[in-house]
């Protein structure tokens, strides 16, 4: 959580506010001050400092109390509940209020004071307060309003990425069955011949499940740590289909000292042997292209498409939450290109790390 956005507690009020809050309402009555000073700076030298700093002080204390008694009182007990005329009868009766203290001082400030002001009117007077000050409460509703929609946006946020990262461990802790029960098979066959790869099969089994259970929980992987996972993962594919099918994983990259979001190329390559060589009985073949340029990952998967393959350049529901992930992780930092071709499903991901 960001630190601006932490809690706190403050007099007077029933439910907390954040410090970012706290930040931007004073900013708006520093801003709403400054005006006032602005303002009212001759009068300085028409009465005094005293009669000056009292007249921007009245003025702003009337200010805060009917702008909060509409944000704290109106607002949620008439408006929220859609009594709309108990709201506006209520802001009315506030700004008259103010209007009848703000009057009675400007009575005595220009009458005994100043002296009265060249072409003042009375009815000129009471209309500028009333509609400026219905002007400044405008803005502090805005205002409120604004942050209001803000923090909506970041509990929606925290739930997107509440359930993301349940989608991911999910997929963590879901290895696919098939895989698993299509590798163990394949380690018994070589036992069976003492053949010297069943270690190297354990080796990279343990290697894949270890990086499942401990080093993908956090928000970032080393990316030669993702790479090495992506790799085990289709060398162990490869065993499965006994060299009937071509299978190339090139790395064109310094890996080193760069990081990524774990398990987010494995539904890439899954989805390519899912629906590409998995049902694809002879001839098949899948080409994984992996380069680094400067801070950009460039991963591109190319696969024999079957040939009762049904047209489907969208991808399927791995693809989907992969979408969600990269727009939630990278915003406008990422291109995916996906591509039906006559003979080959053609995947291209670029991302900005």
């Amino acid at each position: 959580m960001d630190a601006l956005d932490k809690p706190i507690s403050l007099p007077f009020l029933k439910r907390g506010t954040t410090f970012r809050h706290v930040l931007m309402h004073s900013a708006y009555w520093v801003l709403i001050t400054g005006f006032f000073i602005y303002e009212k700076r001759y009068l300085i030298y028409k009465a005094s400092m005293p009669y000056f700093v009292a007249c921007v002080a009245g003025r702003i204390a009337l200010l805060i109390i009917i702008a909060y008694l509409n944000l704290q009182y109106f607002l949620p007990r008439y408006l929220l509940k859609k009594r709309y005329l108990a709201y506006f009868t209520a802001i009315i009766l506030s700004v008259i209020g103010y209007l009848a203290a703000q009057s009675l001082f400007d009575f005595y400030l220009y009458g005994y004071v100043v002296g009265p002001m060249r072409n003042s009117n009375l009815l000129e007077s009471l209309s500028y307060n009333f509609f400026s000050t219905l002007w400044y409460l405008g803005l502090m509703l805005a205002l409120k309003l604004s942050m209001d929609w803000y923090g909506q946006q970041l509990v929606i946020q925290k739930i997107t990425v509440e359930k993301l990262n349940a989608e991911v461990n999910f997929l963590r802790a879901q290895v696919n069955p098939h895989f698993l029960f299509n590798i163990l098979n394949n380690l018994y066959a070589l036992t069976l011949k003492k053949s010297e790869l069943a270690p190297d099969v354990v080796l990279k089994l343990s290697e894949m499940m270890e990086y499942m259970l401990y080093d993908s929980t956090g928000e970032k992987v080393p990316l030669e740590k993702e790479i090495s996972y992506l790799s085990n993962y289709m060398e162990l594919e490869r065993l499965r289909f006994s060299g009937e099918a071509a299978i190339d994983l090139n790395i064109n990259a310094d890996l080193i000292g760069h990081e990524i979001a774990p398990l987010l190329l494995l539904p890439l390559v899954e989805n390519a042997f899912k629906h590409g060589l998995g049902r694809q009985t002879k001839n098949g073949w899948l080409k994984v292209n992996i380069s680094l340029e400067q801070s950009t990952l460039e991963v591109m998967i190319e696969n024999a498409k079957p040939a009762s393959a049904v047209n489907n350049s969208k991808g399927g529901i791995g693809l989907d939450n992969l979408r969600k992930r990269l727009d939630l992780l990278y915003p406008a930092r990422y291109a995916l290109q996906l591509e039906d071709r006559k003979d080959a499903f053609w995947v291209k991901l670029l991302i900005e790390l």
